[in-house]
């Protein structure tokens, strides 16, 4: 007898990703591939990056589904956030495949959204699962959100995050992802910018930009600039950057904290496995973060979400 396995499939902005989630060990197995990006290029258009999530999936998802015995469900983000009208055409390359192994197979099918996989996938990896029977904050910087959001459990999409604050102009991971690249690092900057900023003993005091519960981040950009601009060592302007981020994400945690009462905090997202922005955090607040495997972009939220939804029955 074969325990039952729940697939995930994310097909983001930058990475193509396949996770299984093992009932009977609760061990997730995943294999991912960064979309490639030119040198010098901050990103890819949407078209480009359906192209390439279609050409490798099959190398992703290969052994994985080899290795498959009792599949029950698969599980897909088929939209970036859980909000009316969230859509961005890289996804669909992913919400195909799951169709057609859900069809083939006769494994039960699941949408859910990428934001909602970040944050199990976040959870799973800090062993605290158990919040998704009670409400919780949780943070998502990447390089498209920086969103503060009040998760409640839901009997139907398993957690339901609803914004509670964010960025009004440049997200965290465009702004680590300009400075990376205005210090002529390659896409994406985040671990070079970070061991970058290593080097630097240089100490900032920053007053963040916000709004009431929102917050400006584009004021990052143009100080790094003018810093280059001034000659400026680039290991300060890399430092300067992540603590602009750092003391902006503890901004938003006290008024997280203030207007929805201590709850636990949980922190996901490509740029929340930075560990100067997360030593920053831990100086101020008790917190759970992501493994940095599973705070990047990745599908092991979404077999999470999928085997938890195969648990009540959704069909």
């Amino acid at each position: 007898m074969f325990w039952p396995e729940f697939l995930g499939i994310d097909t983001s902005n930058y990475t193509t990703s396949i996770a299984v989630f093992d009932s009977e060990t609760g061990e997730i197995r995943q294999s991912k591939k960064l979309l490639p990006v030119k040198s010098g290029q901050a990103g890819l258009r949407q078209s480009d990056a359906l192209f390439h999530h279609v050409n490798q999936l099959t190398e992703v998802s290969e052994e994985l589904l080899k290795g498959l015995k009792n599949l029950k469900a698969v599980g897909v983000s088929a939209f970036p956030r859980s909000i009316s009208g969230s859509y961005m055409p890289c996804f669909l390359a992913g919400k195909t495949a799951a169709e057609l192994i859900s069809a083939v197979t006769g494994a039960q099918l699941y949408y859910t959204s990428h934001q909602a996989g970040h944050v199990a996938a976040a959870l799973y990896s800090c062993r605290r699962l158990d919040l998704l029977h009670e409400p919780f904050i949780a943070f998502h910087l990447s390089g498209g959100t920086t969103d503060c959001l009040y998760c409640t459990p839901d009997d139907e999409e398993i957690v339901n995050p609803q914004l509670f604050s964010g960025s009004l102009d440049l997200k965290a991971g465009q702004a680590v992802d300009r400075t990376g690249l205005m210090l002529g690092l390659d896409f994406p900057c985040g671990i070079e910018l970070e061991k970058l900023a290593e080097k630097s003993d240089r100490e900032f005091k920053i007053k963040p930009s916000m709004k009431g519960n929102d917050c400006s981040l584009s004021g990052i950009e143009n100080k790094c600039k003018k810093m280059l601009d001034d000659g400026e060592p680039a290991e300060d302007i890399a430092k300067f950057c992540l603590t602009y981020i750092g003391e902006t994400v503890k901004c938003m945690t006290k008024k997280a904290k203030a207007e929805l009462g201590e709850l636990p905090v949980v922190y996901a997202g490509g740029v929340m496995s930075n560990k100067y922005i997360k030593s920053m955090i831990l100086e101020d607040y008790d917190a759970y973060f992501a493994q940095p495997d599973f705070s990047c972009d990745n599908a092991a939220g979404v077999s999470v979400i999928a085997f938890e939804k195969y648990k009540l029955g959704r069909i």
